[in-house]
């Protein structure tokens, strides 16, 4: 078993032990009912010591909770990364944002415009995976009564002071194995994770502009935007 796997299966264990209350109706674990594709990602894509790792925040309920694999829009998954595996139910399923796996007919748009631009840059993803790696900081997603998702920075802070160090100690642990030079985080939130949780550690932190549609300046050339920052921090694409 690789190191993230058992990364992924400790995180996923704890944060099953952690409650989270109103407005939080529903919370999805894909690292759990997803196992078996994000498995065939870290197993094919996270072996070897990586130059970048992009840092996502969470699970979003059209991209890794169908998949199992961060900013995982299915086409992408199964056209591009060539990743299609079983996909299970969350135990509790919120109506409005049901699980089909591979069979969802709905993309995320921030994996289309992030594995979009992996794949209009690298062309493969053996040329991709050679120097970056795809990570996220949280492995739950969260869902409200009305189905809108919400983020882990809007949590209450009692359940962060739950979560947080959980998730800060696998991302330490998934650096440590990928020793990268760089971790970036796929907006604010997350670099300011890696931020705390990455203190002492050598690597630089920084930051790309967030692909969702809810983010401001993500809907007017995200991609160059994201060229232009990784080029300031030294990283050439």
């Amino acid at each position: 078993m690789s190191t993230l796997v058992r990364v992924a299966d400790r995180l996923a264990e704890q944060t099953a032990r952690l409650r989270f209350g109103p407005p939080v109706s529903h919370v999805y674990g894909p690292l759990v009912y997803a196992r078996a594709p994000f498995v065939e990602y870290v197993t094919k894509y996270g072996t070897d010591p990586r130059e970048v790792v992009l840092l996502g925040m969470n699970p979003g309920p059209w991209g890794m909770a169908q998949t199992g694999i961060p900013f995982g829009t299915v086409s992408m998954v199964r056209d591009w990364l060539g990743i299609e595996a079983a996909v299970a139910k969350p135990p509790e399923e919120h109506p409005r944002r049901p699980v089909s796996g591979f069979a969802c007919g709905r993309e995320e748009i921030s994996g289309l415009r992030l594995w979009g631009w992996v794949r209009s840059t690298f062309g493969t993803p053996a040329r991709f995976f050679a120097r970056f790696f795809v990570a996220n900081y949280c492995p739950l997603a969260f869902l409200e009564s009305t189905g809108r998702n919400r983020t882990p920075d809007k949590l209450p802070a009692a359940e962060r002071t739950s979560l947080f160090p959980l998730c800060d100690e696998a991302l330490r642990t998934t650096i440590e194995h990928l020793r990268p030079r760089w971790v970036i985080g796929v907006g604010q939130f997350a670099e300011r994770r890696a931020g705390e949780a990455l203190q002492g550690m050598p690597q630089t932190v920084g930051r790309i502009p967030h692909p969702s549609p809810a983010s401001p300046g993500a809907n007017r050339d995200w991609a160059g935007k994201v060229v232009q920052q990784l080029r300031a921090y030294g990283i050439h694409v």
